[in-house]
């Protein structure tokens, strides 16, 4: 036997292919539990925000909507003041909002002149899409 300082065979070979291939299974694996623990914290946090989004835009829908019924009240008042009667002022008012509300549905309905995802299946197709304007609704 050598000096008690010597190492063995045995210790002087590096780990063994099975113990770093469990090693970096190990790894691998706490990699990808970390990566979808950051997808999952990514998504709720993203859920939260398009929440907060929507909440905002129905709080504002809803005082737009108010401001706008406002403004027709004021519009009603100010044609009773000047004469005009009631039926005329109502009916001037429901005429104003169903124009309104046509010009918004015409508006919209140029909008889906094409379905949704169509470039997307043109592009899996292999079709040459048609020559058009932009696509910004001008």
């Amino acid at each position: 036997m050598g000096s008690p300082g010597e190492l063995g065979p045995a210790a002087t070979r590096g780990p063994r292919l099975g113990d770093l291939t469990g090693s970096l299974l190990r790894q691998g694996r706490a990699l990808a539990a970390d990566y979808a623990l950051l997808a999952v914290l990514d998504a709720r946090s993203a859920a939260m925000r398009f929440a907060w989004l929507v909440s905002g835009g129905l709080v504002a829908a809803v005082l737009v909507a108010t401001a706008w019924l406002a403004i027709v009240a004021a519009g009603i008042v100010w044609l009773l003041g000047s004469g005009a009667s009631w039926v005329a002022a109502l009916g001037l008012a429901a005429a104003l909002n169903l124009g309104g509300a046509a010009a918004v549905y015409f508006w919209m309905r140029g909008l889906m002149t094409e379905l949704p995802f169509s470039a997307t299946l043109r592009q899996l197709r292999g079709e040459i899409p048609a020559a058009r304007g932009n696509d910004d609704g001008s």
